[in-house]
């Protein structure tokens, strides 16, 4: 039987690589958008071309209603649920002194509390079948700070504290849930960086590079696979050693 994993946020950077990777090692992949609806029909082209099957999903990680509808379309059309790649974020930076209470209040919603309700929603799914992959994505920002980022630290933060706590919840279901920071990455994202916060970031990583959205999927398609089924409630980083 096919598996099936939602990727939210699916459309393009990060969220792509993860649905194309997902796809190559044989699930089936909801490809979760917000408003690039474009992309997401391209992800499922090129999943469906390569031979695999895909659906995308209308998915606002703020709107509860519709987490709950999208979970059920992605069964009906594939099968349930049984990994989930919490992907979908929003960033906005600015210093902690002027920075607006209701930006404040979005972030922590799509980072945190959406991750929370994606995660909720597909458990339902993953213990009726006594299987589950769910793969988080945090930041480095959440381990070590940055200056202007305290909303987004915040809510990445948050995540990691969900992933362990979640862990010890549904480990002993075979469920395995954790999360991943990635550092620099070349996104739409972290391309519209001002100039000295890229610099900032790079003059700090090791390696001297931005990462990839190919090297992140990389280590969410172990996460879900069944050789990681021992690994549970980890913190990954995929930074070039900027958390080193």
């Amino acid at each position: 039987m096919t598996r099936v994993a939602l990727v939210t946020g699916g459309s393009r950077g990060i969220g792509r690589a993860c649905a194309l990777a997902l796809a190559d090692a044989g699930w089936a992949v909801a490809v979760g958008f917000r408003s690039a609806e474009g992309e997401a029909k391209d992800v499922v082209h090129s999943i469906e071309e390569a031979g695999s099957s895909a659906v995308m999903l209308a998915l606002d990680t703020a709107d509860e209603a519709r987490i709950t509808q999208a979970f059920k379309e992605a069964a009906d059309a594939l099968g349930p649920v049984t990994g989930l790649v919490n992907n979908a974020g929003t960033s906005r930076d600015g210093l902690a002194l002027r920075y607006p209470t209701e930006e404040f209040d979005r972030t922590m919603s799509v980072n945190a509390r959406g991750t929370f309700l994606c995660s909720r929603a597909a458990l339902r799914s993953m213990l009726r079948e006594r299987f589950g992959r769910i793969v988080n994505m945090s930041s480095a920002v959440a381990l070590n700070g940055n200056p202007g980022q305290s909303a987004y630290a915040a809510s990445k933060a948050a995540v990691v504290g969900m992933t362990r706590a979640l862990a010890r919840e549904v480990g002993a279901r075979g469920i395995t849930v954790n999360a991943v920071c990635p550092g620099l990455i070349s996104t739409d994202l972290t391309d519209a960086l001002p100039v000295e916060s890229r610099k900032y970031l790079l003059d700090r990583t090791p390696a001297g590079r931005p990462g990839t959205p190919e090297e992140v999927a990389a280590l969410v398609r172990f996460l879900m696979s069944d050789e990681a089924a021992y690994v549970n409630g980890a913190v990954l980083t995929v930074d070039g050693g900027l958390t080193a």
